[in-house]
């Protein structure tokens, strides 16, 4: 660790916490239908859509059916991805002539960039043809990213509104999220990634000789576009197969920022967001002080482990000088022009979040430096948390943090003066169960099971890492890969789809539950007895509550895996 290193992570965190306010206001407006200074350009446009979809904006939808209609547009997008993907060999736009995408496959895409998670069974410029990419996964980049905004605009309706049976309209707040939130940011990110040096085209592939006279194939194609809705969505699927270590998708250092910076400003937006539409800003301020600090304390751990090296190999000598570039720390699978600590800080915040775009290959971490975004995403992606998802998955965790409070003080649960009984607790432990039983029990399969041992390239404790790191990845729908296991097999296709429906559909339906549950509660005024849920109390608590979830489920695991090749390699063995 170096005092520039340091330095970077500080300018980092910011510039975040000072976009992300001004940015919240923003999306509390949208979503409060209130005007803002795009809504003369924006705002016809949406009503235009809404119009030809036939939705009526003043047509307000009881909890089931906003599920339902989420459920059942979200159905027909993966079939319509499905079928783009399984017919590219006859669509439009493809220069390199790409065949069409085998079943197994395209079921798995499919359903990847319709959850959010965006796990690549494939590499992007070597198996999609410029529609499929377009028409296909950018259009999902937007879509998945709209829906995980409305789950948490529902929920923040729940708590905001008082005796109603209705949390808004689906597809209102669906076309809504896109018009006024998503679509404008891409359209500026994008012409910022073009200015960097990003291609933004429908050209073939261009042929050149190296130095040495070898020929070699560089793809470009759509790519800005693309890159600037997967990272601000947090979708994080590549058009390229090194993701953003590709100098097409990341040719700079600034851009190496901006794209760290728009993976967590949404997230951390929607909480001061929360914040405003509940009325109490202060409830915003301590969610966003509590994913903040685990954030910091997982981007110096991550730092600070990739710093240290790998203990197998010779220190600096003495005559040696330490940099960024060569600090004598662990470079094995980063990219020179970001250091240790770009790559560290990049890890980090795309495991915080949901995106899982990453900039240095993580398989090539040290085990200490690895865990750190493979326990970011066992926490059920809560810190900041993907786009709407990390806001809900949060406040699942604070309706379990007020009602062992409750238990410490012996009142009801309350929040945002609202009861917590027995209903919303049942409903929260649900969605956090969601996690181990999918990311253990799945995991627990692909590695016994000859089809699923089969794509584990590493022994030892890092091969169980790599399988558990999968699923616990698309389980949190997060979709970066330890590298190194082999997922383009019909069994890991069709178990990591899974793993994928169950960590994005089977939270998302209770959550709602939970959110009509508390709409129609009325407020309690607070007393003596209420547990303050703004304080330093608060914020510790819940962060103790969310750790120790996650610590106490998955322990186990992390002992037999990332700790065992520590203190392994501190011993001198490798496997």
């Amino acid at each position: 660790m170096n005092a520039s290193g340091i330095l970077q992570i500080v300018v980092y965190c910011a510039v975040l916490l000072a976009t992300a306010l001004p940015l919240g206001l923003y999306l509390a407006r949208v979503y409060d239908g209130q005007k803002t200074w795009l809504s003369p350009v924006l705002a016809p446009i949406e009503r235009a859509i809404l119009a030809v979809c036939g939705v009526r904006r003043d047509q307000e939808q009881h909890w089931t059916a906003y599920a339902i209609s989420l459920l059942i547009f979200n159905l027909v997008t993966l079939l319509a991805l499905y079928a783009i993907l399984r017919l590219q060999a006859y669509l439009p736009f493809n220069p390199a002539g790409e065949a069409a995408v085998n079943a197994d496959l395209a079921f798995n895409t499919a359903v990847s960039f319709t959850t959010n998670t965006n796990w690549q069974n494939y590499g992007g410029e070597s198996t999609l043809s410029y529609f499929s990419q377009m028409a296909g996964l950018t259009v999902h980049n937007f879509t998945s990213a709209a829906t995980g905004l409305c789950v948490a605009v529902a929920l923040i309706r729940g708590f905001s509104r008082r005796s109603t049976k209705t949390l808004g309209n689906f597809y209102v707040d669906l076309v809504r999220g896109i018009v006024h939130v998503l679509l404008p940011l891409a359209i500026l990110f994008t012409l910022f990634l073009v200015w960097q040096g990003v291609p933004q085209n429908i050209d073939a592939y261009v042929t050149a000789a190296g130095l040495d006279g070898a020929q070699q194939t560089i793809a470009q194609g759509p790519v800005a576009s693309q890159t600037a809705i997967k990272l601000l969505g947090t979708n994080g699927g590549g058009f390229f197969n090194v993701n953003s270590a590709h100098p097409y998708e990341n040719p700079t250092p600034l851009s190496n920022f901006v794209q760290m910076w728009s993976i967590v400003v949404l997230s951390g937006a929607l909480v001061f967001a929360f914040g405003k539409l509940v009325k109490d800003f202060r409830q915003g301020r301590a969610l966003f002080i509590a994913m903040s600090i685990m954030m910091v304390v997982g981007i110096g751990l991550c730092y600070w482990a990739e710093s240290s090296g790998n203990p197998l190999f010779e220190p600096l000598g003495v005559d040696q000088v330490a940099t960024d570039v060569n600090p004598g720390g662990n470079m094995e699978g980063k990219e020179l022009r970001f250091g240790i600590a770009n790559s560290a800080l990049f890890a980090t915040v795309t495991t915080d979040t949901s995106c899982g775009a990453v900039n240095a290959m993580i398989d090539s971490f040290t085990p200490l430096g690895g865990l750190v975004p493979l326990f970011d995403m066992m926490l059920s992606e809560v810190i900041f948390g993907g786009v709407g998802a990390g806001l809900h998955g949060m406040i699942v965790f604070v309706i379990l943090t007020v009602f062992i409070a409750g238990l410490m003080v012996g009142r009801t649960p309350e929040y945002l003066g609202k009861k917590m009984e027995a209903k919303e607790v049942k409903l929260a432990v649900l969605v956090i169960l969601v996690f181990p039983l999918s990311i253990l029990g799945l995991g627990a399969l692909s590695v016994t099971l000859p089809a699923g041992t089969a794509a584990i390239s590493a022994a030892g404790p890092h091969g169980l890492t790599q399988a558990l790191y999968a699923y616990t990845s698309t389980t949190a729908n997060n979709g970066s890969a330890f590298g190194g296991f082999s997922g383009n097999t019909l069994y890991h296709n069709t178990m990591l789809s899974i793993a994928m429906l169950l960590g994005r559909f089977i939270v998302i339906v209770p959550t709602l539950a939970i959110a009509g549950s508390v709409a129609a509660k009325k407020l309690v005024p607070p007393s003596a007895g209420t547990f303050p849920t703004h304080g330093t109390l608060f914020i510790g608590l819940l962060i103790a509550i969310v750790v120790v979830v996650g610590g106490l489920t998955f322990f186990p695991f992390i002992a037999l895996g990332p700790l065992v090749e520590h203190l392994s390699l501190a011993a001198g063995t490798s496997f």
